[in-house]
């Protein structure tokens, strides 16, 4: 499978875009692979890059978003950080990524088993972690299933937790960056979000 080019890239529409990442994951699900010439990839993408998707995850060891979907190099923007938390060096880095670069997708993902969400859901404080894991208050605040063990000792409350922090998170891309919100109105990105499960690999989109 080769990178993509400028003529790839462009043809691609946001929805052919969310099926790539689809297919990736569904491979990686059964444990395949494309047939992909890694080295041939760094030759090609010397010259520039065209990456189709940009997608903010979690820096946890177990969600790197080249594998879990599948995806090889030129292919993505990954964008890290505990708890996939949003701040204005990742909101530039996506309008870069979309505006200047030309993906076709934002994807905001979560995952299950998270440790920050659970670090925050217990209120813990530490340095400057502090501030980072106080990103994921909102969340927790309007979480209002769970009526007892508001912690991270309750793994339902975790999880539900982490999927209201991925949707306020893209709430918040639509609401402080006008050039992403004009993008996704003229159709050219689609903004989603998405749950990866530790336990199978699966990722579920929200939509």
């Amino acid at each position: 499978m080769r990178t993509h080019s400028k003529e790839t890239q462009s043809s691609l529409t946001p929805d052919l875009a969310l099926e790539i990442l689809k297919e990736g994951n569904e491979r990686f699900v059964n444990n395949l692979k494309a047939n992909r010439n890694l080295l041939q990839q760094v030759n090609e993408t010397s010259a520039g890059q065209f990456p189709f998707a940009t997608i903010l995850s979690c820096m946890d060891s177990r969600t790197s978003a080249e594998l879990i979907f599948d995806q090889g190099l030129g292919d993505i923007f990954s964008i890290r950080i505990a708890g996939n938390v949003l701040n204005d060096d990742i909101l530039g880095s996506m309008e870069f990524a979309t505006k200047v670069v030309g993906t076709k997708i934002i994807v905001v993902l979560g995952h299950t088993k998270c440790g920050a969400i659970v670090g925050a859901c217990n209120n813990v404080k530490m340095g400057n972690l502090t501030g980072l894991l106080e990103k994921v208050m909102p969340a927790i605040e309007s979480e209002q299933v769970t009526l007892v063990d508001r912690n991270g000792s309750n793994a339902s409350f975790v999880n539900n937790v982490s999927e209201l922090n991925v949707k306020l998170t893209i709430d918040r891309i639509r609401k402080e960056s006008q050039i992403v919100q004009e993008l996704e109105e003229q159709n050219a990105i689609k903004i989603l979000g998405a749950l990866y499960d530790v336990d199978n690999g699966k990722v579920d989109f929200f939509e």
